[in-house]
């Protein structure tokens, strides 16, 4: 699997991109000729198609690497094919986002998703988005798919937005909380459907390893 290092910026800093050797992934040859691995400096990776673009991001919540079909132009919302992976820090305002990703999808941990929310002075998420499907992998991890023209885990922490194609992902916490989430948003071409399973099974694989 080809290796694509992605540049990164973020709180008045920039990373150039890594570079790194090809890729070994047990797929199939056709799947593999159509993806590669992009990565930034610190180590945050996905499978997405070849020749797209990428960028990579973080603050003080955490960081990410996006992915899309077309250029990427920094605060504009992405209304095309593209793959994000965002690693939400259990520290600072990370652990709001971490806590509302909890109450809508991880009810294992809605408890301690209560608690940290006590210090706001909002509502707390009743549960799942109406619309989002939820396939749930391990108390730690679970599936999502957002339908076309809702709102839903694919559109409220990503710069998605929705149209008239579904986003699929995943929600994974990397231990028990505190800890970090990985949260994960695939929308594709139509003609690489096929595809998007493949690279959520890849960042599960990968998170299974992650501290």
């Amino acid at each position: 699997m080809p290796f694509v290092g992605c540049a990164s910026h973020g709180q008045g800093e920039s990373l150039e991109a890594p570079k790194g050797g090809n890729k070994p992934l047990p797929i199939t040859a056709a799947d593999a000729r159509a993806l590669a691995y992009y990565q930034t400096t610190y180590g945050l990776g996905i499978l997405a198609p070849r020749g797209w673009y990428c960028e990579g991001y973080w603050g003080s919540g955490g960081g990410g690497l996006l992915v899309s079909s077309k250029p990427i132009q920094q605060n504009t919302p992405i209304d095309g094919p593209a793959i994000s992976i965002y690693r939400i820090s259990n520290e600072n305002s990370g652990r709001y986002d971490i806590a509302e990703i909890i109450a809508r999808a991880l009810p294992a941990y809605r408890a301690h998703a209560k608690a940290v929310w006590a210090d706001l002075d909002s509502p707390f998420p009743s549960g799942p988005y109406p619309a989002d499907v939820l396939v749930h992998r391990r108390k730690t991890v679970v599936d999502y798919k957002t339908p076309p023209h809702t709102e839903g885990l694919g559109t409220r922490f990503s710069s998605f937005k929705n149209n008239d194609r579904s986003i699929a992902g995943a929600a994974i916490l990397l231990g028990e909380p505190p800890a970090d989430l990985l949260l994960l948003a695939v929308r594709m071409p139509s003609n690489l459907d096929r595809l998007a399973p493949l690279i959520i099974h890849e960042v599960e694989r990968e998170a299974a390893h992650r501290k």
